[in-house]
């Protein structure tokens, strides 16, 4: 969930505003990319696994979907976590600093 941030200043808030924007905005595309992979994944369900496994298939077809979701999701949260050290460890080095905050 994006972490909606206060400014601690008065004048900070204008870029807070447009971070706090940024932030629902990228959550907001995130929700809309989801559902676009949702109706794909149902599609080659619906088209290449329900035919093979028949009328009476709709269970096991449900579970291959859900383990098929499963699975992307992981794989997208792993690689972007793994994105996430390599861009704070570029940070480190560039700023001499390591980071502090954690989300």
């Amino acid at each position: 969930m994006a972490k909606i941030e206060t400014p601690n200043d008065p004048k900070d808030l204008p870029v807070a505003v447009i971070k706090n924007m940024i932030s629902l905005a990228t959550s907001g595309f995130g929700l809309v990319v989801a559902l676009a992979w949702n109706e794909v994944i149902k599609k080659t369900v619906t088209e290449y696994i329900d035919p093979w496994l028949g009328k009476s298939g709709s269970i096991i077809s449900m579970l291959i979907y859900a383990v098929v979701i499963t699975l992307l999701a992981v794989f997208v949260t792993m690689q972007l976590a793994q994105l996430q050290r390599k861009f704070e460890k570029l940070n480190e080095k560039l700023n001499g600093k390591p980071n502090t905050t954690s989300d």
